[in-house]
């Protein structure tokens, strides 16, 4: 998927989730993690197939950041002071945020699962193709409903929101 749709998906799942703007703007952050620690494909044909083969292989595996996730909640749990576990939430929901774009990778193309080296997943679409573009507002229109499925509820946040 392209970055844009990475950030879009992602922080339209965790705001639907958590209801909290901080984590989800961290979650975004966090939602290009996997590619930025690549770093840009080069310009060069030769190098770049060279960099393409080693594409979503260990930044793209999701043990290390589940391990990571569960570093981040045992140190809030054994050092409770209210900042730092303020800062360790925000350090969590972005790592949410890079496995989210581990997922959102593995259904157009293969991401690795159980070992670094060896991929899976689907091809639902082509990265840019108007197919993602779908599964995009497929989404976003997935979370608006879990968000705002009662229409009672929806009414009374545009009632507010009016106010």
């Amino acid at each position: 998927m392209k970055w844009i749709n990475h950030q879009i998906v992602t922080g339209f799942i965790v705001c639907t989730a958590t209801d909290n703007a901080l984590f989800t703007a961290s979650a975004i952050v966090g939602a290009v993690l996997p590619d930025k620690v690549e770093g840009s494909p080069p310009k060069d044909s030769s190098a770049y197939w060279k960099w393409r083969k080693k594409h979503r292989t260990w930044s793209h595996y999701p043990l290390i950041y589940l391990v990571l996730i569960a570093a981040a909640q045992f140190a809030k749990e054994y050092y409770p002071e209210p900042t730092l576990a303020f800062v360790l939430n925000l350090i969590t929901y972005a790592l949410v945020g890079a496995l989210l774009h581990i997922a959102e990778d593995g259904i157009c193309g293969k991401v690795p699962i159980f070992t670094p080296n060896k991929k899976y997943g689907i091809k639902l679409f082509k990265v840019g193709s108007w197919r993602e573009y779908f599964f995009v507002v497929l989404i976003i229109l997935i979370c608006l409903f879990a968000r705002f499925g009662d229409i009672a509820l929806l009414k009374s946040y545009i009632d507010l929101l009016e106010t």
